[in-house]
């Protein structure tokens, strides 16, 4: 028969910190009134292959059976478990047969006599032992499913634990400047709730104290590409090639930027935004008169949709007088896709390629 709703405690998610985090709240509850510290065990879920998938369920079995040494409960948490995600070592005919061992083992469990916790991230949900503990466990999905909807849930939520909230389009700004890293999200919204002090935190906040960071290594060769600066451009680029960067992920921040350029460019030409203070003004209304242009896209965020995009962002991009002509930036999307195309063909000479290319487009007369 199986075990009662709540006989052990599963946790899991997409997102190994948001998972770790809840743990180790979720650990510390069930340990405060656990004094002799060899009844408290954390055991490593980590496993590579399958080998190493037997030793971590054989050491949880061995800790869940031993006996506290003077009574009492014990409680053990077989924690960082990888081995249920869609990857090679969750998908082995061998790791199947050992979870099974795992389900009968926490079917036994007296939670009476020991209490276990389990945390997994990322995890394959479609599996039968996952669903299996959405029934049986005291379960929880730490941070809902991947995506940009579920960050902002996820930031909020933080905001909301630390008794601030968000102005109106704060969130997007915070999201379109760190990007899908949820351990820097959660620490800069701890960051901006301390200096809010109280109050809702505003666009202005996000814009003075969060960092650029979600473009990663690329945001420097980008950034610098569009300062118009060839030589920081080049330098920026040897920095990249120097420790053993790729040509591929600058092109791809690039095109990105040069696609919401692009955009924004016909939009100032046309009279219908201007750059300002506060970043690209009038951006709303223009949405408005053109949303049946883009179908089904008019919601969709991302630089294809330059109505989807953060007015402020899109400001900071531009700059101040530094938006280049509509001539230019096309010409930088063909430059772009030759230099991929070349890439191709040199792939060891990549660093010359996007060197060549940025001469190309900066150069004198370019």
């Amino acid at each position: 028969m199986p075990p009662p709703p709540g006989k052990f405690t599963f946790i899991c998610g997409q997102d190994d910190y948001l998972v770790g985090r809840l743990g180790q709240e979720r650990y510390a509850e069930a340990t405060a009134g656990v004094d002799d510290e060899f009844a408290r065990e954390v055991i490593s879920g980590f496993a590579a292959n399958v080998d190493e998938v037997e030793t971590a369920i054989n050491r949880f079995r061995e800790a869940v059976q031993t006996v506290p040494m003077f009574g009492g409960r014990r409680v053990v948490w077989l924690k960082d478990v990888n081995f249920l995600a869609d990857t090679v070592t969750g998908k082995a005919a061998g790791t199947a047969v050992l979870v099974e061992d795992l389900q009968r083992l926490l079917e036994s469990v007296d939670p009476e006599a020991v209490g276990v916790l389990i945390t997994a991230a990322p995890i394959d949900r479609r599996r039968a032992f996952a669903k299996w503990c959405e029934k049986h466990a005291d379960f929880a999905l730490a941070g809902g499913e991947p995506g940009e909807d579920a960050l902002a849930g996820v930031v909020q939520a933080e905001a909301r634990a630390l008794g601030t909230s968000f102005a109106p389009g704060a969130v997007d700004l915070l999201l379109a400047k760190v990007g899908a890293n949820t351990r820097l999200l959660v620490e800069e919204v701890r960051k901006l709730a301390a200096y809010a002090a109280g109050r809702p935190i505003a666009e202005d906040d996000i814009a003075e104290l969060t960092p650029d960071t979600a473009e990663g290594e690329f945001f420097e060769s980008a950034e610098a590409f569009f300062s118009g600066s060839l030589p920081r451009t080049i330098d920026a680029l040897h920095r990249h090639f120097f420790n053993g960067g790729d040509a591929r992920p600058i092109i791809a921040a690039l095109q990105n930027r040069n696609r919401a350029l692009l955009q924004v460019r016909t939009l100032v030409d046309a009279g219908e935004v201007r750059v300002g203070p506060r970043g690209i003004e009038g951006l709303a209304a223009a949405a408005a008169a053109y949303r049946g242009r883009y179908a089904e896209a008019a919601g969709e965020k991302s630089s294809y949709n330059v109505f989807s995009q953060n007015a402020w962002y899109l400001g900071k991009l531009v700059g101040a007088g530094k938006l280049p002509s509509l001539r230019r930036l096309i010409d930088n999307q063909r430059e772009f896709l030759a230099a991929f195309e070349e890439i191709i063909g040199r792939p060891r000479e990549q660093e010359e390629v996007l060197r060549d290319l940025a001469v190309r487009c900066l150069g004198a007369g370019g």
